[in-house]
């Protein structure tokens, strides 16, 4: 069979069902990876833990990657319906010895894929496993060995919560009244498991689970899929608001006036929370300008540490030099725990709402202070040749301190930015920050003159 190499991406696989991905390509990425981890594991009998989200598509894609890991001799521990979080928690606090999740996370519903990690959660990025997959679907050389056994399981959402809530005390949480949009993705479950026994009303927007997504497609980083929850949250008078991704691995804050709370300055708070219990420690965050971050976590003696952009880049770097907590502008929070490094909402909306609780202030009073930089966003452009172009900025912007990490940074006394070449397309990102908004607009256009020439 012909099949599209585009669907494997830097950190996933992922592509439209049944168009590019379908049943008998999802046996085969069972096969693959139960290869990949064997390989990794000699000797040793592999259980992998398989998990699902809530689109039309992921049971039967589901069931033949069961079926896939099974004809190659490791057992299964099937857990059903799972968030992203949810299922990176199942497989390290178990001791699984990998995992794999069908979620094509805020993809429009016609997407489907696959994130797989290693023990502890480890991801398993284009780098460390899923090139050398690749390889081995499309060569299609695979043998039948003894099966393995499978089994279901229940209750990891349960055991989660316990687990994560000892990071604060929920009960000095006061009893905000909080819009929740879960955008009928997976975030619903986890909401209602978080805040069951708290003192917090919820004012619950579309937490039926739908991988149709019927009101709007479930990805908060798009200001359009707000609408909902910053309406939600000025009719009901509520104190703030949370917004969700399809399979529950980014959040956004939103406060009582409906202003959505940016994530540089969200990172660096949580960031000073956690300095607080981790004096002087490390903390990441991802290349894309958000000075923000950095001033607050220098105000709070932490170390600033700067990661390439993906969350299981960012994951991979944290393992390697001790990070404690990173968080990405895309709205990825990641906290280093005694099973494994990885997303944990329960863990960040606790330590937040703890501290909100204690400032005695509403959001908007915390996060506007911080709100001192003019930022462009990110912008997209196609370009033929993404290194030539890479290569003009690098030429034009040469009396600027330079960084060549994920594509390249550029930074003056009164503006900088980045410029990245996308993984799966001719594109350029631009990300640009600076002290007014006019410098902040004059150097936007200039850049993307350059990028667009």
């Amino acid at each position: 069979m012909d099949i599209d190499t585009s669907i494997f991406k830097a950190y996933d696989i992922r592509g439209v069902y049944p168009k590019s991905l379908d049943e008998n390509l999802a046996e085969k990425i069972g096969r693959a990876l139960a290869r990949l981890i064997k390989s990794e594991n000699p000797g040793q009998q592999v259980t992998i833990m398989v998990a699902r989200d809530m689109r039309v598509s992921s049971p039967a894609l589901t069931e033949r990657v069961i079926e896939g890991l099974l004809k190659s001799g490791v057992n299964v521990m099937d857990v059903g319906l799972a968030s992203t979080p949810t299922f990176y928690f199942g497989v390290a606090y178990y001791g699984y010895t990998a995992g794999i999740q069908i979620s094509a996370s805020h993809n429009p519903p016609e997407y489907n894929g696959f994130k797989m990690v290693r023990a502890r959660g480890v991801p398993i990025s284009e780098a460390s496993g899923i090139v050398q997959m690749k390889d081995w679907v499309i060569e299609d050389k695979f043998t039948d060995e003894n099966p393995g056994q499978s089994e279901k399981r229940s209750g990891i959402l349960e055991d989660l919560v316990k687990v994560q809530k000892e990071w604060v005390d929920w009960a000095n949480i006061k009893p905000y009244k909080i819009a929740i949009d879960t955008a009928n993705g997976m975030g619903g479950p986890d909401i209602d498991a978080m805040f069951k026994g708290t003192r917090c009303e919820l004012v619950r927007l579309n937490f039926d689970l739908d991988g149709n997504f019927p009101v709007h497609q479930a990805d908060p980083l798009k200001e359009e899929n707000l609408k909902w929850v910053k309406e939600a949250i000025l009719k009901s008078r509520a104190d703030l608001g949370i917004a969700i991704d399809g399979d529950a691995d980014r959040y956004f804050f939103i406060d009582e006036n409906g202003d959505t709370v940016p994530q540089d300055i969200l990172r660096g708070l949580v960031a000073q929370i956690m300095l607080s219990k981790y004096p002087g420690e490390k903390m990441g965050y991802d290349i894309r300008p958000g000075r923000a971050t950095i001033d607050l976590i220098e105000a709070a003696g932490g170390i600033p540490v700067v990661n390439r952009v993906g969350h299981s880049l960012i994951k991979e770097q944290m393992l390697k030099e001790n990070i404690v907590f990173s968080g990405e502008i895309s709205g990825h929070y990641f906290f280093k725990q005694v099973y494994g490094t990885f997303e944990a909402p329960t863990i960040l909306v606790g330590l937040f709402l703890d501290f909100v609780s204690k400032s005695g202030k509403k959001l908007s009073q915390i996060w506007k202070p911080f709100a001192i930089y003019f930022h462009s966003g990110e912008i997209n452009s196609e370009v033929k040749d993404t290194k030539a172009k890479i290569e003009e900025i690098k030429i034009k912007y040469s009396d600027g301190k330079q960084m060549f990490m994920d594509g390249i940074s550029v930074e003056y006394p009164d503006y900088w930015f980045n410029v990245r070449p996308s993984n799966t397309e001719p594109k350029l990102r631009l990300n640009l920050e600076a002290r007014t908004k006019q410098l902040m607009e004059t150097k936007r256009d200039e850049i993307l003159a350059l990028i667009r020439s």
